[in-house]
């Protein structure tokens, strides 16, 4: 309720950061300078907290939302036991929102520096941070906790594969006295360290096992290093069923890195080595896959020996593809036959049902299949159209949402924070109070939020939020026109198509300036630093390509350069861009000329498989003229790829 109170007082103030101006089709949240720069001010003086000149300024920002974070960083830059009671007050006023964490976190690191064993385990919430969690049983032992339910705590801490910090040493020490470490954890954690963690921690790992299990330590190290180490049959001295776990993990990465190599080893180890049906299944999925991307001639072989009934998606996809490669027409039927039931409704099998169909002259249920699909926004029905030279269909269907639906919602204390931040540019704050709004929210109240975010220009939690709640069918909403400016003029100076561009850039992104991949790839396009750092001649830092013009700029050079290099050829540069020109041009060396439509289905990455397929009905979404049969789906019809 109070909640509720202190929206209303918010909006009856006109001097606020927010105001509210409608029209009948969009409702503009409007910031106020004056207050944002009070707000700044105040800021920059929270190191004098106590002057006269601060608590001015702060009194000034009563209604404003943002005035939170100034009791937050106040309380955070002057950490001391006698805060406590205001610090307290803080957390619990505003439990679990995004102004918690920040102050919550810093306040038991500085509790457990002073060692105040009560005050860190009364303010300590379940958290994934490891050493607050280290404190947190630390702390536990000391004031009494039976070390019978503490102990058993420190397993699933420490089965990572990765370091833990010094911080927890004293406790894990005292959780292996207390026997707990045993042969098996330890070797759960060694393959949790070479598998996609840190193998560096392995030799640490392997010193903990029993001095003759330590060679097996040793081997796996080796075998993470280089895969190749399998080959050399003569280091599996034993023959164990650990052993075989370790030539298992070897040899379905060898397969990727040299073929011929692993199917050599493979072929005696099995006469050696009594692999579980398991381990077989595991290794045959493996090699069918990796030799059916490479275009190897012992790949149909391989798929052979797939039991249909453990084929899962993955299998099926590259099964379709090796039939698909050949074109062998009436193979595909066979293949589509054979799939469970549920996928044959999926579009992706319903548009090659049909081009199969078609292809072996049946073609009244291959047309009727494929007309059914020309309805469908997606990439098949994209397809499907261009094939039958039939307009796309869209099925556009804009939510009809009201400003008073919009007034309300904005009534929330994190709808008011998260704009505010927004239009500070403090993006990351900003989406932590937008995630915590919207699970006060139900699903309608959640479309109305996108609409909101739309338009204002937050054009990535829109298409978020819509994706969240299932709703796809507003189109200008999932594919809005953001930038259209400075993406229109640097397409147009590089003489590009600008749908394209907007493609990539919704594809990349959705649209978030300041987005940042695992691997490191920065802004609206998504651009690696040194392929940024070639493009504009010169060193580029985070802030330059988190600014959205600057990304567009060099991005539309990029998609310009890769265009030429691919001769022209757009669903290569596309595919370029996601993996890497030098990937493309080696996947090409082993394909023979196909249509662009398989070709695309061969593409040996799932990733930028989908990425292609994913930019192309973008791009489609973004020049559609309705009424106009799709010029991009009809190159991809008519166009053939490889030599």
């Amino acid at each position: 309720m109070n909640n509720i109170v202190n929206g209303l007082l918010w909006l009856v103030f006109t001097l606020t950061s927010i105001s509210v101006s409608s029209t009948s089709h969009s409702l503009q949240i409007e910031t106020d300078v004056t207050q944002q720069q009070v707000f700044l001010k105040a800021e920059k003086l929270l190191t004098q907290s106590n002057s006269a000149q601060y608590k001015n300024l702060y009194k000034q920002l009563h209604y404003y939302p943002l005035q939170p974070y100034l009791d937050q960083q106040r309380l955070m830059k002057n950490m001391q036991l006698s805060s406590a009671g205001e610090i307290g007050a803080f957390l619990k006023k505003y439990q679990h929102t995004p102004l918690d964490w920040p102050l919550r976190k810093a306040w038991l690191t500085f509790l457990a520096k002073k060692k105040h064993s009560a005050l860190f385990l009364e303010y300590y919430q379940s958290t994934s941070n490891t050493i607050l969690t280290c404190q947190q049983l630390t702390f536990s032992l000391q004031v009494g906790e039976p070390a019978s339910v503490v102990l058993p705590q420190v397993s699933k801490l420490w089965l990572v594969g990765k370091s833990l910090d010094k911080v927890c040493d004293p406790l894990i020490q005292q959780w292996q006295q207390a026997g707990y470490i045993t042969d098996e954890i330890i070797w759960q954690r060694i393959v949790l360290a070479a598998d996609g963690g840190q193998h560096t921690l392995i030799p640490y790992l392997t010193n903990l096992l029993p001095k003759d299990q330590q060679y097996l330590g040793r081997l796996w190290h080796q075998v993470r290093r280089d895969p190749a180490t399998v080959t050399k049959h003569a280091k599996f001295i034993n023959k164990s069923v650990k052993e075989q776990q370790i030539y298992t993990y070897g040899i379905k990465r060898l397969i990727w890195r040299a073929p011929n190599q692993a199917l050599a080893s493979y072929e005696k180890i099995q006469q050696v080595f009594n692999f579980s049906i398991a381990q077989q299944q595991q290794i045959t999925e493996k090699f069918a896959v990796a030799l059916t991307s490479k275009n190897h001639p012992k790949a149909r072989y391989w798929m052979a020996k797939l039991e249909p009934i453990n084929v899962g998606r993955n299998i099926l996809q590259w099964q379709l593809i090796e039939v698909l490669k050949q074109q062998n027409w009436q193979a595909v039927l066979t293949e589509l036959a054979l799939m469970p039931a549920n996928y044959k409704t999926e579009l992706q099998w319903q548009y090659w049902y049909a081009r199969a169909l078609i292809e072996t002259n049946q073609l009244t249920d291959g047309y009727n299949v494929m007309s059914d699909l020309a309805n469908k926004r997606h990439y098949y029905g994209f397809l499907a159209a261009s094939y039958l030279d039939t307009p796309v269909s869209l099925q556009d269907k804009p939510l009809a949402i009201t400003n008073r639906e919009k007034n309300d919602i904005l009534l929330y204390p994190s709808a008011k924070r998260a704009f505010e931040l927004y239009y500070l540019g403090r993006y990351i704050e900003a989406r932590r109070e937008w995630r915590y709004w919207l699970k006060q929210l139900n699903d309608r109240e959640k479309l109305v939020a996108a609409k909101l975010a739309n338009e204002n220009g937050w054009f990535d939690r829109a298409i978020f939020t819509l994706s969240q709640v299932g709703y796809l069918n507003d189109v200008d909403l999932r594919f809005p026109k953001a930038f259209d400016t400075k993406i229109n003029q640097h397409a147009k100076k590089q003489a590009i198509n600008p749908a394209w561009a907007f493609a990539i850039a919704r594809r990349e992104s959705s649209f978030m300036t300041d987005a940042r991949s695992p691997v490191g790839a920065k802004g609206l396009m998504q651009l690696m630093p040194n392929t940024a750092k070639q493009l504009k001649r010169g060193s580029v830092s985070r802030k330059y390509l988190y600014n959205a013009e600057n990304n567009i700029k060099l991005g539309t050079r990029y998609l310009r350069k890769l265009l030429d290099k691919n001769k022209g050829n757009q669903v290569l540069a596309t595919a370029s861009y996601n993996a890497g020109p030098y990937r493309v041009k080696s996947w090409l060396k082993n394909s023979k000329a196909m249509p662009a439509d398989i070709w695309i289905e061969t593409i040996p990455f799932k990733e930028t498989r989908n990425y292609v397929k994913s930019v192309l009905a973008y791009q489609e979404i973004y020049q559609h003229k309705p009424g106009q049969v799709s010029s991009v789906f009809e190159q991809v019809i008519n166009m053939s790829i490889g030599h």
